[in-house]
């Protein structure tokens, strides 16, 4: 597949599919009607996948979405993204979506072998950017149950150092419903013997295209003046469904760290947002 090749992809902003969002992880936010302001990251549940039951992975992700080659290796997982807000979008408006392929990289690791793919998307209003996005994802192996359990990475000060604090715990329920506002099928999501059995996990895993929103809905409620320019976030290891996640922020003049950590001080995200205005 060349880089060149691009997907073109028209759609309106819908009131209900905002809402539908708000409703179920931000409620404690007001309802937003036409021509509100969407918030950063929330362009997230726009455009949902479009791809035909017939050309689905096993695990329920695309195989052949007209961008990604097909990757003959069974586990896709998002790895993590940089996206630039250049001008809000706004509930009503009619948004236009350009996606192209990015880098295509294979490596070899501990695990075997890897394909880090980058899709860029670009989102536009009459002609002008509005947001521009290169999301990242790997390819992987087949789990293994035998392999050696890596050590996970923590942070036992992050929670010590940050000017705020927020706690989220996700339920099936809003698996499910995250699923279905984005037309995800990918079974990790919401297949338990299929997360445990085939993908290795203790239980379902929570969306990273969810988990970037939530980062950004958490810095952005600390700091409702501000607008933000820049997103930058890095998945590290797996939010799983009903476990308590904290999330700290520490603030730099004109930006946000964000980390996301467990019981443990397991890091698990972690989002660097720069703010336009400072």
């Amino acid at each position: 597949m060349s880089a060149d090749v691009s997907v073109v992809r028209t759609e309106t902003v819908l009131a209900s599919v905002v809402e539908g969002y708000r409703g179920t992880f931000a409620a404690q936010e007001p309802a937003r009607e036409v021509g509100a302001v969407l918030p950063a990251g929330w362009e997230g549940v726009l455009f949902g996948f479009a791809v035909p039951l017939a050309d689905l992975r096993p695990d329920g992700t695309p195989a052949r979405d007209g961008i990604i080659p097909e990757i003959d290796l069974p586990r896709r997982m998002y790895a993590g993204e940089t996206t630039e807000f250049l001008r809000p979008l706004h509930i009503g408006d009619e948004v236009v979506q350009t996606t192209r392929l990015g880098s295509v990289v294979e490596k070899h690791g501990s695990r075997g072998r890897l394909v880090f793919v980058d899709v860029e998307r670009e989102y536009a209003v009459d002609g002008e950017p509005a947001i521009r996005s290169v999301w990242h994802d790997v390819f992987l192996e087949a789990a293994d149950p035998d392999a050696p359990v890596r050590s996970p990475r923590t942070d036992a000060d992050a929670v010590a150092a940050a000017d705020w604090s927020d706690e989220v715990a996700l339920d099936a329920r809003q698996l499910f419903r995250f699923s279905a506002l984005t037309f995800n099928t990918h079974l990790i999501h919401y297949d338990r013997a299929w997360a445990r059995d085939v993908e290795g996990l203790p239980d379902l895993l929570v969306h990273g295209p969810l988990t970037r929103i939530l980062l950004m809905d958490a810095a952005r409620r600390q700091h409702p003046q501000r607008e933000a320019a820049r997103l930058d976030v890095r998945a590290i290891a797996p939010i799983l469904v009903d476990r308590s996640v904290r999330v700290v922020g520490r603030d730099e003049g004109d930006r946000t760290v964000v980390t996301a950590l467990d019981a443990a001080d397991v890091v698990l995200a972690t989002a660097d947002i720069t703010w336009r205005d400072s």
